[in-house]
């Protein structure tokens, strides 16, 4: 097996764990939005530490791939993560995979299989230097407290933070995996600490920022996250560590294709993922007001339906009698011929 092959599959179990681990943070989200819980309640979760133990076990095939291919090759593969996590999702919610669904994944898998053809290389050999290293990891950070910033649409913005960082985190990781195997520094050298500080700090922040882009649902976040992934990793790539496309100005045609069929592929799978939403919302709907169920809105009326429901006939004694009209002053004296209202 040579070394292309070698990191496509190590890329696929990375892309399977991924995909558990977030449909396992999904369903996690939705709990703790309908309960109100925070992150910290996670922390006593079993649940929370299998997705943990999930991204774990692909980030360190990931780290495998990463020895093997370079960025533009092993982070395109990312994209499968949202095409894997879509049946394991259909499964836990106990349903089938729609039409929209399948379309988009055929979608996403021809573009990637497009940028394949172009980003296939050798193992790499350039790292970041420690200048480098440091001037991406505060860069890094800039963008991420401007997408976490109080405001609209934060689950959007969540995701996409959480992709820059995991890909920042991936890069990175390259740069330390080179770094320690060819011997070029110590291990206990500035470089690869402040690189695995780096590394651990980016992961375990888009991990966490994954989870509360997520309360929002699956589907759009999760293929922010995956958009966003190889962007940021790639770019450094093909910026600071010499990678590039194989064919150079030709083959800027396929790569744009893919592109193109890829993030078509994603945008249906987004929009499918919001359609099974509504259904879902409808259905439970439907179990708490079932057909034939009698009701009494009046048409026209803007008051809520709570107050339009009898109340008990212990609240109704409570208050007087008012069929004959408000006694004098504030209505709470009794009227002629009607008993005080304290005489009950």
């Amino acid at each position: 097996m040579n070394a292309t092959a070698a990191a496509v599959l190590l890329s696929l179990l990375s892309v399977g764990a991924y995909a558990a681990a977030a449909v396992a943070q999904a369903g996690l989200a939705a709990r703790d939005e309908a309960s109100g819980g925070g992150l910290l309640r996670l922390l006593g979760r079993g649940a929370w530490w299998s997705a943990v133990g999930l991204n774990a076990g692909g980030a360190l095939l990931h780290v495998a791939a990463l020895e093997y291919g370079p960025l533009v090759l092993v982070q395109p593969l990312g994209a499968l993560t949202l095409v894997a996590a879509v049946p394991l999702g259909a499964r836990a919610a106990g349903r089938r995979v729609t039409g929209i669904e399948w379309r988009g994944t055929l979608l996403t898998l021809l573009g990637l299989g497009a940028l394949l053809t172009v980003t296939g290389g050798s193992a790499p050999d350039e790292t970041l230097s420690l200048p480098e290293a440091l001037a991406v990891g505060a860069g890094t950070a800039a963008v991420v407290a401007g997408l976490v910033r109080p405001g609209a649409r934060p689950g959007l913005r969540h995701a996409a933070a959480s992709g820059l960082t995991s890909g920042v985190a991936s890069a990175l990781t390259q740069t330390l995996t080179v770094s320690l195997t060819d011997h070029t520094d110590p291990l206990l050298s500035p470089r690869p600490l402040v690189v695995a500080v780096l590394v651990s700090a980016f992961a375990t922040g888009g991990l966490l920022l994954s989870q509360t882009a997520y309360r929002g649902g699956l589907g759009a976040p999760l293929a922010v996250v995956t958009l966003a992934n190889p962007v940021a990793a790639a770019g450094i790539g093909l910026v600071l560590l010499g990678e590039h496309l194989h064919g150079g100005a030709t083959a800027l045609l396929p790569a744009s294709l893919g592109t193109a069929a890829a993030v078509r592929g994603v945008i249906l799978l987004c929009r499918a993922q919001a359609e099974t939403a509504t259904a879902a919302e409808r259905a439970r709907a439907g179990a708490r007001f079932p057909a034939g169920s009698p009701t009494r809105v009046v048409a026209g009326s803007r008051e809520p339906a709570e107050r339009l429901l009898p109340r008990p006939r212990r609240e109704l004694e409570r208050e007087p009698e008012r069929e004959a009209g408000p006694g004098p002053g504030l209505g709470l004296e009794p009227g002629p011929g009607r008993e005080p209202v304290g005489g009950r």
